[in-house]
């Protein structure tokens, strides 16, 4: 799930989905999203498998097990947020 603060006159109060994380750096405030570079080595079976011949709608479906979790303080800051230390310990990246 990714929010994206976006600035309509003065006020920071409209938020739309954004599909990157880099959007962060772009005025985004949250990203919690699967971690791209914690693919299970599973995936690489499961294109063998394909190749070999096996039916894709007949492999199970694998879900990500790992998340990435970043939060941009900097925006929080412009829309007046106040984000719980709580939360930015669980965060993975902080951008201050």
């Amino acid at each position: 799930m990714n929010f994206f603060w976006q600035r309509h006159e003065t006020d920071y109060t409209d938020r739309s989905c954004v599909r990157q994380a880099e959007s962060l750096k772009a005025g985004g405030l949250i990203v919690y999203k699967p971690n791209p570079l914690a693919f299970d080595p599973g995936a690489v079976e499961y294109a063998d498998q394909v190749v070999k011949g096996a039916k894709p709608a007949e492999l199970p479906v694998e879900q990500p097990t790992k998340f990435e979790f970043v939060v941009n303080l900097k925006t929080a800051k412009q829309i007046g947020l106040t984000i719980s230390p709580n939360v930015l310990a669980r965060a993975d990246k902080v951008i201050k």
